[in-house]
């Protein structure tokens, strides 16, 4: 077979172009390279609900079978069942079909070693692109099969269940966005699962279906442009929260009782407090974007802090080195050593429900005094021309009077009041700026405009 130039292979995962960078003959060819792995054995593998995930993902098991894997196919599932059907099953690996919250016309891989684990990218990942750019395979001794999952479905519901006490629940209206993803299935099992163990929750489901031409939009709830539909319904329903999830539901993404967007290093500090008064002096880990809400809550509750260069499977590596209990960066990713260190879009959800449940308080009151402590400006992306001119300019004016600098992913630099991290992305061609401060949302937003004019010069 020919070698093949294939660029669809990013920092830790697949992401491309539909037709120019990504096609069934790559992902034949993952597939294949993917079965070449020492000791794959069964290989789990999922799909999101875009168009074109059907055939890619027949195209991938066609390369696994035809390589000697046995493959477990759980059809249209998020990406977190996948990664918990591959230590569920004990599988030699998972990869889940999905472009998650990138354009319509893109697709992209998910994948995973023996227990959920990342693939480190550096070496494994990296040894697949090569594999499968060189077209060069080892012969198989024979086809793989495929596989029937079971009820892999609900045994993972029961899964996420288990992280709550449901039967202490307090009767909260949760408005529930799929935006027309593949969030709702799943969601549904564990709803089921909840009303059985006596959970009086009530829902109201928005764009619960999934439908591959996203009437309403890519579902990426991180972008402000995307927030008031799920605030709306919140305030029209009369909810207690509100809860929305990217396309393959590894991200969830809350709002108050008054449709506020509630930013996601906040949830990560309830999180981990919540963690920790389960387990005094945990580890947790976070990302180096906006930490200072994170720290102080750590350190607060007597945790230890362990920082980690942003993405799943860095942060992955980090805990697992770590033994941490849970990680959380501010994309709304939050990751749980229970649920085999890897991320998921339900378990954040319900236990803020039940940490409301507890405390008899809103959404609103247990995130409200955190956002004045450490304002900070959400994540502003920038589409720049010369992004090496453009970071040379703000490190030239702001890195001479820093009293801490950290270079470990992109770069921090912290000052007496406030910090900033400038970073290019692991998956978009673009430039994330995040500001902090403690106590000083003025001064946050003249750092933010200071900033961007000079990545805009």
């Amino acid at each position: 077979m020919t070698a093949r130039q294939i660029t669809c292979f990013k920092a830790y995962d697949i992401r491309g172009r539909l037709g120019t960078e990504l096609d069934e003959d790559v992902a034949w060819r993952v597939g294949r390279a993917f079965a070449a792995r020492p000791d794959t054995g069964r290989v789990v593998v999922g799909r999101d609900g875009r168009a074109s995930s059907p055939a890619l993902a027949r195209a991938l098991i066609r390369g696994l079978t035809e390589g000697g894997a046995d493959v477990l196919d759980l059809g249209m599932a998020g990406t977190e069942e996948m990664y918990f059907a591959t230590a569920h099953h004990r599988a030699g690996g998972g990869i889940e079909v999905t472009a998650s919250h990138n354009p319509i016309d893109y697709n992209g891989m998910k994948l995973v070693g023996p227990g959920a684990a990342p693939l480190d990218p550096a070496t494994d990942l990296a040894a697949l692109a090569a594999r499968a750019q060189a077209g060069a395979f080892p012969q198989a001794a024979g086809p793989g099969r495929i596989i029937d999952a079971g009820d892999t479905r609900a045994a993972y519901a029961a899964a996420i269940c288990d992280f709550v006490d449901a039967g202490r629940l307090s009767p909260l209206h949760v408005l529930v966005n799929a935006g027309n993803g593949v969030a709702g299935a799943a969601f549904d099992a564990i709803a089921d699962e909840l009303a059985r163990r006596g959970a009086p929750l009530r829902f109201t489901r928005l764009h619960h279906d999934p439908d591959p031409a996203f009437p309403n939009g890519i579902p990426n709830p991180l972008l402000p442009e995307n927030q008031p539909v799920t605030a709306d319904a919140v305030r029209a329903a009369g909810a207690d929260m509100g809860v929305a999830w990217d396309g393959d539901f590894d991200r969830c993404f809350l709002f108050d009782a008054d449709g506020r967007f509630i930013p996601g290093e906040y949830v990560v500090g309830l999180l981990a407090a919540a963690f920790l008064a389960r387990e005094p002096g945990a580890r947790i880990v976070h990302d180096p974007r906006v930490v200072l809400n994170t720290r102080d809550v750590i350190a607060t509750a007597g945790g230890q802090a362990v920082q980690s260069r942003t993405g799943h499977a860095f942060v992955k590596q980090t805990m697992r080195a770590a033994n941490a209990v849970y990680g959380g960066e501010m994309s709304a990713h939050h990751y749980f050593r229970d649920f085999a260190f890897a991320d998921s879009g339900m378990i954040p959800w319900l236990m803020v429900a039940a940490l409301m449940s507890q405390s008899g308080q809103p959404l609103a009151a247990l995130v409200g005094d955190r956002m004045a402590r450490f304002p900070s400006s959400g994540e502003i992306n920038f589409r720049l021309d010369d992004p090496d001119a453009a970071l040379s300019r703000v490190i030239a004016r702001f890195a001479p009077g820093a009293l801490a600098r950290d270079d470990a992913d992109g770069i921090s630099l912290e000052y007496p009041g406030w910090r900033f991290n400038l970073r290019r992305s692991n998956t978009e061609p673009v430039v994330r700026l995040n500001v902090e401060s403690r106590g000083d949302a003025a001064l946050v937003a003249d750092r933010v405009a200071e900033i961007s004019a000079l990545l805009n010069a």
